[in-house]
């Protein structure tokens, strides 16, 4: 099949990279509106953990250092499994703690995807990763 523009095919390595840049952002998002709502989001009373202030740091923490190693490109394919774990988790809370979780359902499906593209495929360009 002949593609239209077989000249941007060169730049084909940057694509995980672009993909990896993206979900960094998300990271960042959520570790934003879950640090602009700590005190709402210390107020819920969860299962296991119950109403406490520290899973929301921890949240912000895990966040932060999971975006700060997609956005430099270190050890990405881990950042990328752990990043499909709390996607996965945030995804299954959505319905159940709305003020808890700051995306839809649909999003984290599609970071979720995103983190299994940079999973398979490797972290792209400009970046330190173990090769598979």
């Amino acid at each position: 099949m002949l593609n239209t523009f077989p000249d941007l095919l060169v730049l084909g390595f940057f694509a995980p990279t672009i993909i990896r840049i993206a979900v960094a952002l998300s990271f960042v998002s959520i570790a934003y509106l879950q640090w602009k709502r700590h005190t709402e989001l210390s107020e819920i009373k969860f299962p296991i953990i119950g109403r406490s202030s520290w899973w929301v740091s921890v949240s912000i923490l895990l966040h932060v250092a999971l975006a700060s190693a997609m956005l430099f490109g270190y050890y990405t394919q881990i950042a990328a499994l752990v990043g499909m774990v709390v996607f996965i988790k945030q995804a299954i809370f959505a319905k159940r703690y709305p003020r808890a979780v700051p995306l839809c359902r649909g999003e984290y499906v599609l970071l979720v995807f995103m983190c299994f593209s940079l999973l398979i495929s490797g972290a792209g360009a400009l970046a330190y990763d173990l090769p598979l």
